[in-house]
């Protein structure tokens, strides 16, 4: 992703558009809800999935937490958890999103707002059909900005014991998966099944949406010792024993191999690209998937920072002076070069021989000091803060460091790609994760916290 908003990957009605250039961003056409209890702690959830703007992503908001906790649906969000993939911003948690996202994948949506009461997605019947249906019945619009879709370029491979996943370049348009699950040394019924799934030419509606979760009985068992899945029978999910399914029939001879593809693109999804390229996955499990996911995020990222350099100017140094109480020789923001509404921003600093504090720090060997690298983060996540309307007429005072790292001297001549994205944010508090590169390499980062105070009183 070349400094471009963070958006799904390809769905197959955006597959069929033409070629990724072509592909406009798309969200839905009007709000719809889904409720029922969620998959793993059996508490009653509702989802309301909203229109959003261009830009936007797919972006969870907890608004039964006071006060609300907006949670994108990105891997810098996701935590390790068994059996499901699991946000977080904070203290704020949302459970088992894979599924919800795997459809709104399947529907080439980029852009949606999804109003969750609850700490778990509904879960429905352990499929992605109870997302997939109500959205596609909202209507699915195209929008008036181009999506970005990432060719995979270098192949990423990860394996752990006897499982792998790897995301592979390919000349073909459009973006496939290829799963090979082995069961058969545990489970006659799954045995070994493989399946590939092609957004350009395969259906994800009837192919893959369908396809529920599914559980070996000792695995069920486990689960309902530990507290987890006690509103749920075997007519209710999918139990596997020695003999197959306990009350309940395979919607599908491969059903288990469909719902693992539906996992591996609900999960990728977090990489927060629409792609290009083929996965090719064997016994890999969330895991495995958000591992790789993370690489997908990181190569996109690597390549937008190589990039930044020769963007256009969204804001440059009369605008941030507008903006900004800072001034020579404390302002440490050249230009923004992209900003996605509230949520993130890229910023540059041109680090020249000329900066006041190189004379002092230190005679004959040249380095920025952290502290200021630390105070140029907190610029560029100040002026992130101020694009809201929230926001207007007040700055962004520092309160507190958290997680500070400085990892490279920065000296004469270096370009400072700095990068903030907000963790979360009210009206007078907010969160910021910064970063710093020189040349694609992290020369600090940390998380800023900042409290909102009327400009009139600076």
């Amino acid at each position: 992703m070349s400094a471009a908003p963070p958006h799904a990957a390809l769905g197959e009605e955006a597959s069929r558009a033409g070629a990724p250039h072509a592909i406009r961003q798309r969200t839905i056409a009007t709000r719809v809800t889904v409720s029922g209890k969620g998959l793993l702690l059996g508490i009653d959830a509702e989802a309301e999935f909203c229109p959003a703007p261009p830009g936007t992503g797919v972006v969870f908001e907890r608004v039964d937490l006071d006060p609300p906790v907006t949670i994108p649906a990105l891997i810098t969000h996701a935590v390790s958890r068994p059996r499901r993939t699991t946000l977080r911003v904070g203290d704020a948690t949302i459970d088992t999103v894979e599924h919800c996202l795997s459809a709104v994948v399947g529907l080439g949506i980029d852009n949606v707002h999804i109003r969750l009461r609850g700490p778990e997605v509904p879960c429905g019947d352990g499929s992605s059909l109870p997302f997939y249906e109500p959205l596609k019945a909202a209507g699915v619009i195209e929008q008036d900005a181009i999506a970005h879709v990432h060719r995979i370029a270098e192949p990423i491979v990860i394996e752990e014991d006897d499982a792998l996943v790897a995301a592979l370049p390919s000349e073909e348009p459009g973006f496939r998966v290829t799963y090979e699950l082995d069961y058969s040394a545990v489970s006659k019924p799954i045995g070994r099944q493989t399946r590939e799934f092609d957004f350009a030419r395969d259906e994800y509606g009837s192919e893959i949406a369908p396809a529920r979760t599914f559980s070996l009985r000792h695995e069920a068992d486990a689960l309902w010792k530990a507290g987890m899945c006690r509103h749920l029978t075997a007519r209710d999910a999918l139990v596997i024993d020695v003999d197959g399914p306990m009350d309940n029939a395979f919607r599908f001879p491969d059903e288990c191999v469909r719902h693992k593809v539906l996992d591996v693109i609900g999960d990728l999804a977090l990489a927060g690209v629409r792609l290009q390229g083929k996965v090719v996955a064997q016994r890999s499990g969330h895991d495995l998937n958000r591992r790789l996911a993370r690489r997908l995020h990181d190569q996109v990222r690597a390549a937008a920072r190589t990039q930044v350099a020769g963007a256009g100017k969204v804001l440059d140094a009369r605008a941030i002076a507008r903006i900004m109480p800072h001034r020579y020789p404390m302002l440490l923001i050249d230009r923004v070069v992209e900003i996605e509404g509230n949520r993130r921003a890229v910023g540059i600093k041109n680090v020249t021989i000329n900066e006041p504090f190189f004379p002092g720090h230190y005679p004959g060997t040249p380095i920025m000091p952290g502290v200021l690298l630390v105070e140029s983060m907190a610029q560029l996540g100040g002026l992130l803060l101020s694009q809201t309307l929230e926001h207007t007429g007040k700055v962004a005072v520092l309160l507190s460091l958290d997680k500070v790292k400085l990892r490279k001297a920065v000296t004469p001549g270096d370009q400072l790609v700095i990068e903030a994205e907000t963790m979360r944010a009210t009206a007078r508090s907010a969160a910021v994760q910064c970063r710093a590169w020189v040349q694609g390499k992290l020369a600090a980062e940390a998380q800023i916290r900042f409290m909102m105070v009327d400009a009139e009183f600076q």
